[in-house]
């Protein structure tokens, strides 16, 4: 049943994304593809309190989750080295709704207690005056990082671990929920101080590890080039192989980079900037970085070692990145996994319960939303001890909803899209 819905919902959703892409690339002039105003953003990002550079670390953390590494080796797992292209494809095509969406989460965002906060159930709201909508998609936001984002990361840390050694996922669950608790305790300043730092590093330290990978196989990596471009392109069977590449490759493409959902705009609204154009060409920098650095290197650690002969029953994803590492990097490779899991995983989190506390605060900006830093450990606790497929499907649908909702919400307000752009696009 979870897979005929979800089929459904993602033939849909991809030719609304596509659609909607093209679209906002023609009547926007295509500002995903204007690299000099991009990289001009960045050294235009000098503001006091929360910068544009830090949204996008905020953003990353959310984006750079285990959909990156999981979730990019399940998608080749089942529908082959062409899903990768075709992750690129949507990247292109979709970024630009990564901006469209941050001009108006930043026209429609308020001030509560000093902190700005704002994000598509704003625009809806108010940009469309559609408050009913608002409110769905702040619940759906609410119960998709509660009950599919949050536990996936924790479900994949204790993967990892568990595979490395024999150690009781109750209590890496506990540990998990507990260190959770500690860092969003804090606030919203103290996960941004957190992400600040977890972002880079872990950046960084994956491209080198990726660039070490292909210096060993300089000889073949031309072969796998060309291997992912044909294999995007292959027509036999229709349904069984060409269709099914471009669908898994298109959902995990916008499951990293979120371009599409509003996510990304409840982290930029968040920014003390005043210029909406700053903070989209970051937005847009965020996406590539995601999905183009890495969501590929994965990619590319997978396929440079023979995968397919693997035979795994429950796949989450990790146990095939982590035979993957093991033949990169020897005895290393799980502990190296690990570090990775753990830092792209717990980025992710804390960026989950700041996406949920800000949909909690639409419905009443005063309200105490204490009970979430209970909430989020327990989502943790709950992932780690839970089967993977089931949360994959319970993604995988909630993530469709509010991509439809985004969408629907972003073509409605197409001349306000362009009106902003035009006024503020002067980099």
């Amino acid at each position: 049943m979870f897979g005929i819905i979800n089929a459904i919902l993602w033939a849909v959703a991809t030719a609304l994304i596509i659609v909607s892409g093209i679209y906002f690339s023609k009547i926007l002039n295509s500002p995903q593809f204007k690299i000099i105003k991009i990289f001009k953003s960045l050294r235009a990002s000098t503001y006091k309190g929360i910068t544009p550079i830090k949204t996008l670390f905020l953003t990353l953390a959310g984006r750079i989750g285990v959909g990156s590494i999981a979730g990019v080796a399940l998608a080749i797992y089942i529908g082959g080295p062409g899903t990768i292209f075709w992750m690129w494809v949507i990247a292109l095509i979709s970024a630009v709704l990564a901006y469209a969406e941050t001009l108006m989460a930043i026209k429609y965002r308020t001030s509560v207690n000093g902190e700005n906060i704002g994000g598509p159930f704003y625009y809806i709201k108010y940009g469309l005056n559609k408050k009913v909508l608002a409110s769905i998609y702040a619940i759906i936001i609410i119960f998709a990082y509660l009950l599919g984002f949050i536990p996936i990361q924790a479900n994949t840390i204790t993967k990892a671990i568990t595979n490395m050694e024999n150690i009781n996922y109750i209590f890496i669950g506990l540990i998990m929920a507990f260190v959770t608790y500690k860092i969003i305790n804090g606030g919203i300043k103290k996960i941004m101080k957190v992400t600040d730092k977890i972002v880079p590093i872990m950046t960084i330290l994956y491209v080198i590890m990726v660039f070490y990978v292909l210096f060993n196989h300089l000889a073949i990596f031309k072969d796998m080039i060309f291997l992912i471009i044909n294999s995007a392109f292959e027509l036999k069977p229709f349904f069984s192989g060409f269709l099914v590449t471009i669908i898994i490759g298109i959902e995990r493409g916008i499951f990293s980079n979120e371009s599409g959902l509003g996510l990304g705009a409840i982290a930029t609204s968040a920014s003390s900037a005043k210029t909406p154009a700053i903070n989209g060409y970051i937005q847009v920098l965020g996406v590539y970085i995601t999905t183009i650095i890495i969501c590929t290197a994965t990619a590319f650690m997978i396929l440079l070692f023979n995968y397919s002969a693997l035979d795994i029953t429950n796949p989450n994803g990790i146990e095939i990145t982590g035979e993957a590492f093991n033949y990169h990097f020897g005895s290393m490779g799980q502990i190296l996994l690990i570090i990775i899991i753990i830092l792209f995983a717990f980025s992710t989190i804390l960026t989950g319960h700041y996406y949920c506390e800000s949909a909690i605060k639409f419905f009443d900006e005063k309200k105490d939303v204490s009970f979430l830093i209970l909430a989020t450990p327990i989502s943790v606790f709950i992932g780690a001890v839970t089967s993977p497929t089931i949360i994959w499907n319970i993604i995988d649908i909630l993530v469709a909803i509010l991509a439809f909702i985004n969408i629907y919400s972003l073509l409605k307000l197409k001349d306000e899209i362009l009106v902003y752009h035009q006024k503020y696009d002067n980099l």
